[in-house]
C-alpha cells in the first residue's frame, strides 16, 4: 500500500530519475568517453596517497573527475528522492532550492555547460514543483523500522 500516484507524485519522480541520470552520465562518461578507468591500477595500489593536489597528475586528476567527483553523490541524492517519494514522504524543499542554487553558481563561476547542467535545474524544478502543495512535516510510522533517536 504507497501513496497515490497523483501528478505530485510523478514530478518529483521525474525529477529525482533526472538527478540519477545525471550523476551516472558524468560517472559514466568520465570512466569511459574520458578514460579516466585506465587509471583504476595506479588508484588501487595506492600510489595516490602520498600525492598533493597542487601537482596533481593525470590519475589523480582522473579520479577526481570520475569516482571521487560529484556524479556518486548526484545519485545517491537522486535515488533518496525516488525513494521518499515511493514512501509517500515529500522531499525537503532544500534539496531542490539547494540544488539548484549549486548549479547556478557553477554556471555563473566556470560558463555554461553543454546542456547537462539543464538537467539538474529541470530535476530541482521538478521536485520542487511537486513539493509545493506537500504538507511541511511529514508523522513517520512507529515500528521496529522506525528511527530510534
Amino acid at each position: 500500500m504507497g501513496a497515490p500516484h497523483t501528478s505530485r507524485n510523478r514530478l518529483v519522480t521525474w525529477g529525482g530519475r533526472l538527478i540519477v541520470l545525471y550523476g551516472t552520465a558524468h560517472t559514466v562518461g568520465a570512466l569511459t568517453a574520458e578514460g579516466a578507468a585506465r587509471h583504476a591500477g595506479t588508484w588501487f595500489s595506492g600510489q595516490l596517497w602520498n600525492e598533493e593536489l597542487a601537482s596533481m597528475s593525470p590519475a589523480m586528476s582522473a579520479y577526481w573527475l570520475s569516482i571521487n567527483s560529484f556524479g556518486p553523490p548526484m545519485v545517491l541524492l537522486g535515488l533518496t528522492v525516488l525513494w521518499l517519494n515511493r514512501r509517500g514522504i515529500p522531499p525537503p524543499r532544500f534539496i531542490p532550492w539547494a540544488l539548484g542554487a549549486w548549479v547556478v553558481v557553477g554556471t555563473v563561476v566556470a560558463g555554461p555547460g553543454v546542456g547537462q547542467d539543464l538537467l539538474l535545474l529541470a530535476g530541482s524544478g521538478l521536485i520542487l514543483a511537486g513539493t509545493r502543495r506537500a504538507p511541511a512535516s511529514v508523522e513517520l510510522p512507529e515500528g521496529p523500522h522506525a528511527s530510534r533517536t
